[in-house]
């Protein structure tokens, strides 16, 4: 098992400051019939977790690091946030044991468990729950003559952080507008800060980025260069995406977010929290008990957490749901 230092994470939340310090080699509590489908103690045992995020200004990386305090300040746990690439990375290295808990998009968790896209076997992980949903921003540069996915042939696009959810998309969108990745744009895999700068200072034309609403840096983008940048509507390539994974849906990113001319159309994809198959019963029951008793407080972390719900938390296939979390969750 690998040790790794993780990012320190702060940031101002109702609840308290996140204290989210460096994290190590991870110390779950012995096994309790996780599993077996035996009741449990809902409770969390002593120990340290550490929580696979995302990229900065990015709302897994927010609300990653007010999941980590919540745990710390409710429970016998001290849970820890790092910044990563995201949902492929994530999953990766939840399986070699370098975190616990992550967030991931519910397409790449399917790949993961099926064992395809960029999984090479079926991944042994399960789902606390799944969470709210990510709208998938396209925005270009209103000077770069964009005005379609068939257009961006040529242009210098950010495709999302390496080994990222985003970059899944972002590949998978190219792909069902007849457009290689690899050879038809100059895809730049960079985090979501660079990407923002990059387009600030028009180095790149365009960006996708598979987001929660609202993402801090598109809100920074959007404010900065105002009409200089513009969303595409991708909803033409829907049906493409459904074929690869029914996981995708229509959607709109409403326009008081960004302060656009109008309601942005888009495709969204539910994200999930995800363990190892055999991450501690009690801890899992007991983290996403709490996720749900203590919905008031992190969406004072931030607002997409007022999408977690009850009712839809379990929908998590063809990701198994956690025995531990189907019994906090009454099933």
């Amino acid at each position: 098992m690998r040790t790794r230092k993780l990012s320190v994470l702060a940031g101002l939340l109702a609840i308290g400051l996140i204290g989210t310090g460096c994290g190590g080699k991870r110390t779950d509590a012995p096994s309790d019939a996780a599993g077996s489908g035996e009741q449990v103690a809902c409770e969390a045992a002593d120990g340290r977790i550490t929580i696979a995020t995302g990229n900065t200004g990015g709302v897994y990386y927010t609300l990653g690091g007010g999941l980590a305090q919540l745990i710390s300040a409710n429970t016998k746990l001290r849970a820890t946030a790092a910044e990563t690439g995201a949902s492929v990375q994530n999953i990766k290295q939840l399986v070699a044991g370098d975190y616990d808990v992550a967030f991931a998009l519910a397409d790449t968790a399917a790949d993961a468990v099926n064992g395809t896209g960029s999984f090479e076997g079926k991944q042994k992980v399960a789902a606390l729950a799944r969470i709210y949903s990510n709208y998938t921003h396209v925005v270009v540069r209103t000077s770069s003559g964009i005005n379609s996915l068939a257009d961006l042939r040529g242009k210098k696009i950010s495709t999302g952080s390496a080994n990222s959810g985003t970059e899944v998309i972002a590949n998978r969108l190219l792909q069902s507008a007849g457009l290689d990745p690899a050879k038809d744009v100059q895809a730049q895999r960079l985090a979501l800060r660079p990407t923002v700068d990059g387009m600030k200072s028009g180095q790149l034309d365009g960006l996708v980025w598979s987001g929660g609403l609202p993402t801090p840096e598109i809100t920074d983008l959007t404010t900065s260069l105002r009409d200089q940048v513009k969303f595409i509507d991708i909803t033409g390539q829907l049906d493409a995406l459904k074929k690869i994974n029914p996981v995708y849906d229509r959607g709109g990113i409403p326009a008081a977010t960004y302060q656009l001319p109008g309601d942005a159309p888009t495709i969204v994809v539910p994200n999930m929290l995800l363990v190892r198959e055999d991450f501690t019963a009690g801890n899992a029951c007991a983290i996403t008990k709490l996720i749900f008793d203590k919905q008031a407080d992190l969406e004072k972390v931030h607002p997409s957490a007022k999408e977690l719900s009850r009712d839809t938390a379990p929908k998590t296939d063809p990701v198994p749901l956690h025995p531990g979390a189907r019994q906090a969750l009454g099933g």
